[in-house]
């Protein structure tokens, strides 16, 4: 992850501290006075959402065309189907940016099936193939964990599919881990002119996993792990599903975590959303860790042998898995 798409910056615009559910309501933001009793999710478990991120970087990096990447597909298509009332596998290729042809593969999870409306939550589970962010100009070549950058995502989701198979919620949700959205273009190479970020999400976008597919909207997971995690409205997220951020910024808030889903825009980011909303018209967000003051946009972890399971923190986690759940059991 991810391409930062340098347009004209944003205006920051910061609409004041966002504290716990504990102030009075008035302090809460405009649009966003969603009573915490109504939040009927069941119980999130930050252990286990830990446990299944360490268990996609125990196959070390998952760079396609690897034996790595085959055995954590394999892990992920048995662990979402034991969870999933319908198991869908898409597999397909793609030419990266150097012509090489990839071996991707979509996996999807579908709950309630036959309920029509339905909701999306996603990330992908391909790591980088290159540290080309790594302070060591020596590991620039090398593949990294991506314990955050993807596995953090798909962790939080396989806890959520565990929860979803406990206690049926009143809408239908799918699941899908996107394949091949982090083999772009490194940084200080030249490639020929084309999409080469996030492949699995343009081919599901194309060819979905049912023909004639819709959801009333999209939740997207990238880089929620990093214990100094802050996310702010991505640029694309506001531009094509304000009342989902509104709904999701507006739950987070209800459960006291004002202060890391902040009402503050930040920057256009190409990732799987992006051609969600444009290609697919289902409005969806994506709930991302960007910073301003790292030099990349992104965590200091980003894209170096540093994005590991030491970096990981149960904490966030825990409070991103809650918050999801929260508006899943809230519709």
């Amino acid at each position: 992850m991810k391409k930062f798409v340098f347009w004209v910056m944003i205006s920051m615009v910061v609409c004041g501290s966002l504290s716990s559910c504990k102030k009075e309501k008035k302090n809460a933001p405009a649009g966003q006075e969603t009573k915490l009793e109504t939040l009927v999710a069941p119980p999130f478990d930050a252990d286990s959402a830990f446990h299944f991120v360490k268990a996609q970087t125990d196959f070390g990096p998952r760079v396609p065309n690897t034996t790595a990447h085959d055995r954590c597909g394999e892990y992920l298509q048995k662990t979402l189907a034991k969870y999933a009332d319908t198991l869908y596998v898409q597999s397909f290729s793609a030419k990266n940016y150097k012509g090489t042809q990839l071996r991707g593969k979509n996996i999807i999870g579908v709950f309630n099936p036959d309920q029509t409306r339905r909701v999306i939550l996603a990330s992908h589970w391909d790591s980088r193939h290159v540290a080309d962010h790594d302070p060591d100009p020596a590991n620039r070549t090398t593949p990294i964990d991506g314990a955050n950058d993807g596995a953090s995502g798909v962790g939080v989701l396989l806890e959520i599919a565990r929860q979803l198979s406990e206690k049926a919620p009143n809408i239908g949700v799918d699941i899908i881990f996107f394949d091949l959205e982090d083999h772009g273009t490194p940084e200080n190479e030249t490639s020929p002119q084309g999409d080469w970020w996030c492949l699995g999400s343009q081919h599901w976008t194309a060819n979905p996993h049912i023909a004639g597919y819709s959801a009333d909207f999209g939740i997207l997971l990238d880089m929620v792990g990093d214990k100094s995690a802050v996310f702010r409205y991505e640029y694309f997220s506001k531009a094509h599903a304000l009342s989902v951020l509104s709904k999701v910024w507006g739950t987070a808030y209800q459960l006291g975590y004002g202060t890391r889903f902040v009402q503050q825009n930040s920057n256009p980011i190409t990732d799987d959303h992006y051609y969600v909303n444009e290609i697919a018209h289902i409005p969806m967000i994506d709930i991302i860790h960007q910073e301003d003051h790292t030099g990349t946009g992104f965590p200091l972890t980003w894209h170096t042998l540093n994005d590991n399971i030491e970096n990981i923190d149960k904490g966030t986690l825990d409070m991103v898995g809650k918050t999801v759940l929260s508006v899943v059991y809230g519709e």
